[in-house]
């Protein structure tokens, strides 16, 4: 008879933590709802933890990192997910770690991520993504080959955002690819400045506002008239 009470205390004390954890659901995924409407993302990521925690899953998670790294939090959106390659990742986990390890400064892991996200669904702006992290890293040989792929795959409606000014602002994507090929020269031959500065010439002609190409173009004619001076004084 005790053992028949004993159960049934138990059983009793399970369904009413089932049924507070299903009113914890609810509420979450409510106030999940609410926040997005309004735009609150510190509202977001902490309805995601909870529903998280209450009913964890891969897809919450990601979601959950992406967020994170949409509000410019990379380290807490690398901690949500991790910053290893994994098969099974999914497109949205490896967006995260791609762009979260490049705002981190870290070139060769953000880049491993970026290569198995072109070869799932290739695009001329992940084109570009690699092409700029090979040349950071001194990989201009393998730079080459996405930066041809992006000039010759890339539209007039696609655009690419720069931030060294204090306001953005944004260029055709295939003009950022001709200033990727202008460096991709340089270091690829020192000593022929000219070719590196007709690759460049080549995306002021499509976007003539664009800041970087500009100043680029400024230190390879610098360090031309350097050459120059330098060769008439020997």
């Amino acid at each position: 008879m005790k053992k028949t009470i004993l159960l049934l205390l138990l059983l009793a004390g399970f369904s009413g933590i089932s049924q507070t954890n299903n009113e914890l659901l609810k509420h979450y995924e409510a106030y999940y709802k609410e926040m997005r409407l309004q735009g609150d993302a510190n509202g977001v990521i902490s309805a995601l933890t909870h529903l998280n925690v209450l009913s964890p899953s891969k897809e919450r998670r990601d979601t959950l990192a992406f967020v994170y790294m949409n509000n410019g939090q990379h380290m807490q959106a690398l901690n949500t997910i991790g910053i290893e390659k994994n098969s099974d990742d999914s497109e949205l986990a490896l967006q995260v770690k791609a762009f979260s390890l490049k705002a981190l400064n870290q070139p060769k892991r953000a880049l491993e991520h970026f290569e198995e996200l072109f070869s799932r669904n290739s695009s001329p702006y992940l084109a570009y993504e690699m092409a700029d992290l090979k040349i950071q890293i001194g990989d201009t040989n393998g730079a080459i080959p996405n930066i041809e792929y992006g000039i010759a795959n890339s539209t007039d409606d696609m655009k690419y955002a720069f931030y060294e000014r204090q306001q953005p602002y944004e260029v055709p994507l295939k003009a950022a690819f001709y200033h990727l090929k202008g460096l991709a020269d340089f270091n690829m031959d020192k000593e022929n400045i000219d070719a590196a500065i007709a690759s460049i010439d080549e995306a002021l002609k499509i976007a003539p506002n664009f800041n970087l190409a500009s100043l680029s173009k400024q230190a390879l004619e610098s360090r031309k008239k350097e050459a120059v001076e330098g060769g008439e004084k020997n």
